[in-house]
C-alpha cells in the first residue's frame, strides 16, 4: 500500500463539460491492482477466465469487488468499511472504518497523475498495457513502469471499479470505472477519463485495486 497525503483534486467529465474539486482525507492506495492469486486466497474463487496468480482478477462486479474488501478486511483484523444492508447495490460506506474498500474516483486520480497535472505520467507504451501493444490479452501486474509514487497500470491492462456512483440522475446505480484497459485505444488511457457502468457488469477488461481510509 502506498500512504497519500490528504488533498483536492480537479475532476473533469467530458459528458457534461462539468468540472469540479473534490477533497479527501489521508488514505492508503495498493501499488497494483488486484491479482487473482489475491483474490483466491481471500474467496477461494477464480473468476477470471485465464488463471494466472499474477495476473489482475478480472470479470468481477462492482458488488463482488465491495464483498472482497470486507472479506479481506476481516482476514486482516480489520473493521470492515462496507454494510450490505438489502442487496448488491444497497451498500453503506462507514468511513471511520480502518478496512480495505475502493478509492473514490478522486483518490483514484489523485493517486495516478502522482503530483503531475498531464493526462499521462510518462510515455504510454513505458507505463501501461493497452490495444498497440498488449497482444490483446491481459498482463501481470507490474510489468509496467510505475508513477512517481510507486503505483503501477493505474493506465492501462484493466479498467478499475472506484466507489462512486457516475451521474444518479441520468444513469442511476451506475458506478465509475477509472484507468483504461488493454483493448483500448490511447486516448482511452489517461487520468481524467470516465467511465460507467452498471454495478452487475463483469468482463475481462475490468479488476479493482484496494484503498483505505487513515488517521481515524
Amino acid at each position: 500500500m502506498i500512504s497519500i497525503a490528504a488533498g483536492h483534486v480537479t475532476l473533469t467529465d467530458r459528458r457534461t463539460r462539468r468540472r469540479w474539486v473534490a477533497e479527501f482525507g489521508a488514505y492508503d492506495i495498493a501499488a497494483v491492482q488486484v491479482t487473482q492469486e489475491l483474490y483466491a486466497a481471500v474467496t477461494g474463487c477464480w473468476p477470471s477466465t485465464i488463471h494466472d496468480r499474477r495476473l489482475p482478477v478480472v470479470n468481477v462486479s462492482w458488488p463482488e469487488a465491495v464483498r472482497f474488501c470486507n472479506a479481506a478486511s476481516r482476514r486482516d483484523g480489520l473493521r470492515p468499511a462496507y454494510a450490505l444492508t438489502s442487496g448488491d447495490e444497497d451498500v453503506v460506506w462507514d468511513v471511520a472504518a480502518d478496512g480495505y474498500r475502493l478509492p473514490t474516483e478522486a483518490e483514484w486520480e489523485y493517486a495516478c497523475r502522482a503530483g503531475t497535472s498531464r493526462p499521462r505520467y510518462g510515455p504510454l507504451d513505458d507505463i501501461a498495457w493497452y490495444r498497440h501493444n498488449s497482444s490483446e490479452r491481459v498482463h501481470d501486474v507490474g510489468g509496467k513502469r510505475p508513477n512517481a509514487w510507486g503505483l503501477y497500470d493505474t493506465l492501462g491492462n484493466v479498467w478499475e471499479w472506484c466507489w462512486d456512483i457516475y451521474d444518479a440522475e441520468t444513469y442511476g446505480s451506475y458506478r465509475v470505472l477509472r484507468g483504461g484497459g488493454w483493448f483500448d485505444e490511447h486516448w482511452s488511457c489517461r487520468a481524467g477519463v470516465r467511465r460507467r457502468s452498471h454495478p452487475t457488469f463483469q468482463i475481462d477488461d475490468v479488476g479493482f485495486r484496494l484503498a483505505r481510509s487513515v488517521g481515524h
